[in-house]
């Protein structure tokens, strides 16, 4: 019975597990229909698709990175084996008490198929770089770095998490590699940040930003503002009475209200259907595609309030927003923290107190935030902790240091950024390119396009960002439509240029430059030309001219002779009027305010100043005789030379002196303005003609302290250590050639004769020989003068004995002892020198007899 009941048993559980796995195997089914199904219904782009590795790439990558890799990479030390063992046990209390939870990611394996804690592939780092020193800048190098490989299928943590080393070598990635990357950018930084598990919108996943608006573009709307009304000045006319029916207008108002209404309902209706159409559609797996993101939390760094970085694009987020759908956990280099909290309402009602332990449960007790605790259990749980101090501190696990490499990024990487040098983002109505500088000829770093419609067909405006460009080109703004192109210059011209508006570089063209008006002589601060006019604006000249206008005439029509030069055909000047402001130093009925010169009509015109407590200014108007100026000849003046109309009349301005000496100063002005205007003229011709030419073939400035990319420097330094390496090797040769001063004493000949190479290897053989001899000469000289030394030494003691105190007989011993040491060591070296003499000397005449310079000679007939 025992055993039938067994049997039952036995029989009654299997048929539980084959009932459990089918169902298991029926859920796996169903999951990978919804997987199949989402893949077909949203296809991953092109750009998608080239950015995923291949398993072909990954092995290859691996295999050729994982033996480069240090040991700690390959193994797990005793530290991390107890980490992970640690983590398996949360994971099954986990699973025990939340069975409906999904996994978390807590130890996946590394590029070398070693299995790591989360917690420990974080390195905090410093990168040398003072713009990475701040979140926003450190975000946007990370986005900008690395390409984005969407996690496959949408719904899986990842199986393998690369190290940031690893990340930064294949400049690829999915949004767990980016997050770990910034993550320990920012706490290197002194962030408080952390890595969050969860979930997101398929947009953020998955880096849509066609239906948003391009950051550039946020603030270049501008505000339609009332005009302000104009002041009315207390002595100006007042204008007549508008004899205009008050019911009428209130009627013609009305209307234009009801129109205007009608209107904008009307374009309010349409926007909200573009709206609905734009809008993206619905999503079968919301809230179940897995992100990851990086929070920073309040305190360090005078961070005010939370918030998250998606590190896919480097926008920060406030931690209420739509995008972001759930945490399941989050961690940084010290711990690890579950969340234990609803995520019904996304995230817009979850607390970040990780202290919390209602809250966030924490893995390690090493726990850096402080706990919150029960008011009425405050003083047991204190008394308890305090006492159990010193018996689990010894138990505490702390986490084990980073397993990773040193992140590091050259400064050329870190200029580059771009993947290849290139990136490309899709935006609503624009699309932003990126590129690496130097990559461009012409200097090109960023390219923003904006388009009219949604399918981005038609362009409306294109902006172009420059760098090292020799012309100072920073950036060109092109308005598609107007046909209006905007050039923009940082300082370091020869001309000074700072802006330049235009349509054409054809000269005699609608066209308005910006000029740095303190790095000109003349101050000339902005010029604006059309066919027609030419107006320039002035700023802190010595005259005190503000204001200058030029009017131009039709070009006369000038027949060419064959054959001929072509002569300049100017176009004709109608008239000049300049504009000063005041003179402090000169009555204001003596300050000239404004001067036209109507040249074609012989006229000028002179307004002045109004003192303070006056109402009107004195005026002249002077006409021009018509042989003012030429010598020999007799000037009259009449009355109608000189029309005036003085506040403060004088004798000296009725006198025809003054007048004609008036006459003779305008008329030099005159020429002079003329004058100028023929050099902006010129001036003018001359910008466009190297404007030109620079957008022909711009060139680029290359710093000197850039020793990449300055090929003139780095030619230069590669030349000097070539002649230093050959210097050095021909030194070593002559140093080791025992045969070179012999050898020059015959000047250097490439072939010795039989006579020479008896007479080298003589002079050679003798010359060590007589060193040998000079040389123990000199010990044995070195030896008897010691010798000598001690003789007298011991004679001056046998004589002085009986009168040397102590402290003398011990200085005579300890010099005896010393000079019977030198003594010995001379005479060993000595008889060492006699004994090797010989043996040197054989030496060298074999060398010499094998030597192939002297062989050749002596073998030759």
């Amino acid at each position: 019975m025992d055993g039938d009941r067994e049997e039952d048993q036995n029989f009654e559980e299997e048929e539980e597990n084959e009932q459990e796995e089918e169902i298991e195997q029926e859920d796996e089914n169903e999951q990978e229909e919804e997987n199949e199904q989402d893949e077909d219904e949203y296809p991953l782009s092109e750009e998608q698709e080239n950015n995923e590795f291949t398993s072909d790439e990954v092995r290859d990558v691996l295999y050729l990175l994982s033996t480069g890799f240090p040991e700690s990479y390959k193994t797990n030390s005793h530290k991390e084996e107890m980490l992970l063992t640690l983590t398996e046990n949360f994971w099954r209390q986990y699973t025990h008490l939340y069975p409906d939870r999904r996994h978390l990611f807590m130890s996946p394996q590394n590029e070398c198929g070693v299995q790591k804690f989360v917690c420990t592939t974080l390195r905090p780092t410093l990168l040398p770089y003072p713009e990475l020193y701040h979140w926003d800048q450190c975000a946007q190098f990370v986005a900008e770095y690395l390409s984005m490989k969407p996690l496959h299928p949408p719904l899986n943590l990842p199986a393998v998490l690369y190290s940031s080393s690893t990340i930064l070598n294949l400049q690829k990635g999915n949004c767990f590699d980016f997050s770990i990357l910034l993550c320990s950018l920012l706490l290197g930084a002194g962030y408080d940040a952390y890595c969050v598990s969860g979930y997101a919108t398929r947009e953020m996943c998955l880096v849509d930003e066609t239906r948003e608006v391009c950051p550039l573009l946020t603030g270049t709307e501008e505000n339609s503002l009332e005009p302000s009304p104009k002041t009315t000045k207390k002595y100006s006319v007042k204008p007549p009475r508008q004899l205009i029916s008050t019911f009428e207008q209130q009627q013609k108002e009305k209307q234009e209200a009801k129109f205007q209404a009608a209107l904008h309902k009307e374009r309010e209706e349409k926007e909200q259907i573009l709206a609905e159409a734009e809008k993206p559609g619905p999503d079968p797996l919301y809230g179940l595609r897995v992100h990851c993101w990086v929070l920073v939390l309040s305190g360090k760094r005078e961070v005010p309030e939370n918030f998250f970085i998606d590190a896919l694009t480097g926008k920060s987020y406030g931690t209420k927003n739509d995008h972001f759908l759930g945490i399941e956990s989050l961690w940084n280099h010290k711990n690890y923290w579950v969340n234990m909290q609803d995520c019904r309402n996304a995230c817009k009602d979850l607390s970040f107190d990780l202290g919390d332990p209602v809250c966030w449960e924490f893995m390690l007790l090493d726990n850096s935030k402080p706990l919150l605790l029960i008011p009425d259990m405050e003083e047991e749980e204190e008394e308890e902790t305090n006492e159990g101090v010193d018996q689990g501190s010894e138990k505490i696990f702390h986490m084990p240091p980073s397993w990773v490499l040193p992140i590091l990024v050259t400064q050329k990487e870190f200029e580059t950024r771009c993947p290849e040098g290139k990136k490309v983002k899709q935006y609503r109505k624009a699309k932003m390119e990126k590129w690496g500088p130097y990559l461009q000829k012409n200097g090109q770093v960023s390219r923003l396009t904006e388009y009219q419609d949604i399918e981005c067909t038609k362009e409306v405006q294109i902006q172009h960002w420059f760098q090292h460009r020799m012309d100072k080109l920073d950036k060109r703004q092109q308005k598609i439509q107007d046909g209006v192109t905007t050039e923009s210059f940082s300082p370091g011209r020869g001309d000074a240029l700072k802006v330049h508006v235009y349509r054409s570089l054809a000269p005699e063209t609608e066209r308005s430059m910006t000029f740095y008006s303190e790095a000109r002589l003349d101050g000339l601060h902005i010029r604006d030309e059309n066919p027609k006019e030419m107006t320039e604006i002035f700023q802190g000249r010595s005259d005190f001219l503000k204001y200058k206008h030029i009017q131009f005439g039709k070009r006369p029509k000038k027949v060419a002779i064959a054959g001929g030069p072509n002569e300049a055909n100017p176009r004709p000047i109608l008239k000049i009027t300049e504009r000063f402001l005041r003179n402090k130093n000169k009555p204001a009925n003596e300050d000239v305010a404004e001067r036209i010169f109507l040249i074609t009509e012989d006229r000028i015109q002179l307004r002045c100043h109004r003192e303070n407590d006056h109402i009107t200014t004195s005026y002249w108007e002077y006409l021009k005789p018509t042989n003012l100026g030429e010598k020999g000849t007799h000037v009259v003046l009449t009355p109608e030379t000189c029309i005036s109309y003085q506040v403060e009349p004088s004798e000296k301005f009725n006198k025809q002196l003054y007048v004609y000496e008036t006459l003779i100063s305008l008329q030099q002005e005159e020429q002079k303005s003329k004058n100028l205007v023929r050099k902006s003229e010129a001036e003018v011709l001359a910008i466009l003609s190297a404007r030109v030419q620079e957008e022909a073939d711009p060139k680029l400035t290359i710093s000197i302290y850039d020793t990449e990319r300055n090929e003139k420097s780095k030619a230069q330094r590669d030349a000097q250590e070539h002649a230093m390496q050959e210097e050095r090797k021909r030194q070593a040769i002559l140093e080791m050639d025992y045969l070179a001063p012999f050898l020059a004493q015959l000047g250097e000949p490439e072939k010795l004769t039989r006579l020479q190479a008896q007479q080298v290897k003589e002079e050679c053989l003798k010359d060590l020989k007589q060193r040998l001899i000079e040389k123990a000469n000199l010990m044995q000289a070195r030896f008897e003068k010691e010798t000598q030394e001690l003789e007298k030494k011991q004679q001056w003691y046998q004589q002085s004995h009986s009168s040397m105190n102590k402290e003398d007989e011990e200085s005579y011993l300890e010099y005896c002892s010393e000079a019977m040491f030198r003594i010995e060591i001379l005479k060993k070296r000595l008889s060492r020198h006699k004994a090797l003499a010989p043996q040197k000397y054989l030496t060298l005449e074999e060398r010499l007899n094998k030597d192939p310079r002297l062989c050749e000679s002596f073998l030759a007939p």
